[in-house]
């Protein structure tokens, strides 16, 4: 019976050591962003960032080395803190170029890549003071076993490290956008500047992010959705609060909610005459009964944006004057997406919208057919029919809208009119902006629109306002 005990503590200890070891070996270190130990539910064991793989973030560094010319250098500071107040930053973005490349989400890197040198990430130390205040940020560790950089080293060391890498280069190429003092200070980075071998690294990466990967894709797919069942559940709120703070709140409820980490931009809520402010942001104002609302929305699903628009009314039945235009843009919006294919640029599919758009209006009479047309027109509709869409809202702004569309390029196509009181078009037409926005995936033999769940024909959207 003794030895039976003492077998059974024994066991119990043994037990007891085994459940300490695996406590203690399975902790899991805070690097400042979601990794797979931290957020098993956001990543998989092979992701840096959630839906984008290790490999995959490889495979980018490689192919931004391959365009590269021989013996230059790449330098790519992460966005900078943005001030609310003195004491108060605003919610941090990082720069779309450097979270491509990287893969870290947090401030206060810079990051070279080089052909001799690979990647070379230059890490934020944390300070025990601000690690009370704002918690543990990415270091030295983190770039080399996260982020997989080649080299790392604490960012104090980048002023006795930079200038030999630099040095030893032809030519530099740094992102303009978030070029850092740090760096830009520096007499090495001075001296290429003064020579004229210092260029802007984004013809470069917009380049690679102007085709989506799968992976992407897939989260885009997903941030549209996202947005996409935001604004359903929105229009249906619409009937019952007809404030555009209401709306916009709800909007952006909806789209966290179901997962998305924040709005692409700040959603525009045009009630009545504001939906003919192109980018209207105040959405202070009450909606009418009988007036139109306007709301272009898109919301961020890590790292990837969404950006549709739908115009409604709220009280659930379009006026003949409204579905006249309406119907105008719809036409517009339905025939321009059947351009979206492999070898179509989005500068044809304008300028087929600004034909047909210019042909329609001067049919129910909002343009006269004279030589004022144009430029009145212009007025009316002064937008292009889209942009190139991604990590950005108008995503590789160094991509010319002259190019060729080929697979796997996400576009938007926004037909719209924006007649303001004060046009010289008659009375009925007045103060009444419309605008249909889809986004479209270019694939091997035409299109997919994401968006396309969103109703958008007259009689979908009054049977689903009045269910």
């Amino acid at each position: 019976m003794l030895t039976l005990v003492r077998k059974l503590l024994q066991r119990k200890l043994t037990e007891r050591h085994a459940v300490r070891c695996h406590a203690f070996s399975t902790k899991v270190f805070d690097i400042g962003q979601p990794t797979a130990a931290s957020h098993p539910e956001l990543l998989k064991e092979e992701e840096i960032t959630p839906g984008i793989s290790c490999e995959e973030y490889i495979s980018r560094r490689k192919m931004l080395l391959e365009l590269l010319p021989e013996k230059s250098l790449a330098i790519i500071a992460a966005a900078p803190v943005k001030m609310m107040t003195d004491v108060v930053p605003y919610t941090f973005r990082q720069d779309a170029d450097y979270l491509y490349i990287t893969g870290c989400q947090q401030p206060g890197g810079v990051a070279v890549l080089g052909h001799d040198c690979g990647l070379c990430m230059f890490m934020p130390e944390a300070d025990p003071h601000d690690v009370i205040w704002q918690g543990q940020v990415a270091g030295v560790d983190a770039a080399l076993d996260t982020f997989k950089a080649d080299k790392a080293f604490p960012i104090s060391k980048l002023c006795e490290i930079l200038p030999h890498m630099i040095g030893t280069s032809s030519i530099l190429f740094h992102n303009v956008k978030t070029e850092a003092p740090i760096y830009t200070n520096l007499d090495a980075f001075q001296k290429q500047t003064y020579t004229g071998n210092v260029q802007d690294l984004s013809i470069y990466t917009h380049e690679l992010r102007w085709i989506k990967s799968p992976a992407e894709l897939k989260l885009m797919r997903e941030s549209a959705s996202i947005a996409c069942q935001a604004l359903l559940q929105t229009m249906l709120h619409s009937r019952t609060f007809l404030h555009e703070g209401m709306l916009s709140a709800k909007v952006e409820y909806e789209c966290r909610m179901k997962g998305a980490q924040r709005m692409a931009f700040n959603p525009v809520v045009g009630g009545g005459p504001n939906g003919s402010i192109i980018h209207y942001s105040r959405n202070d104002q009450k909606i009418k009964d009988g007036d139109l609302v306007l709301m272009d929305v898109g919301c961020e699903l890590h790292g990837y944006l969404s950006d549709l628009t739908r115009t409604w009314p709220p009280c659930g039945r379009f006026s003949s004057t409204q579905e006249e235009l309406y119907n105008l843009i719809l036409e517009t919006n339905k025939e321009c997406v059947k351009l979206c294919e492999p070898g179509t640029s989005i500068r044809q599919i304008h300028n087929f919208s600004v034909e047909m758009l210019q042909k329609g209006l001067k049919e129910i009479g909002v343009l006269k057919d004279d030589r004022r047309s144009n430029r009145l027109y212009n007025q009316l509709n002064p937008t292009s029919i889209g942009h190139y869409l991604g990590m950005d809202v108008h995503d590789c702004s160094m991509v010319s809208t002259d190019r060729p569309l080929k697979p796997g390029v996400v576009i938007t196509i926004e037909p719209g009119v924006y007649i303001s009181s004060l046009f010289d078009v008659p009375e009925r037409y007045q103060g009444i902006g419309i605008r249909i926005e889809d986004e479209v995936l270019i694939n091997e033999t035409g299109c997919e629109v994401l968006t396309g769940s969103m109703p958008k024909e007259v009689k979908h959207i009054e049977s689903f306002l009045s269910n």
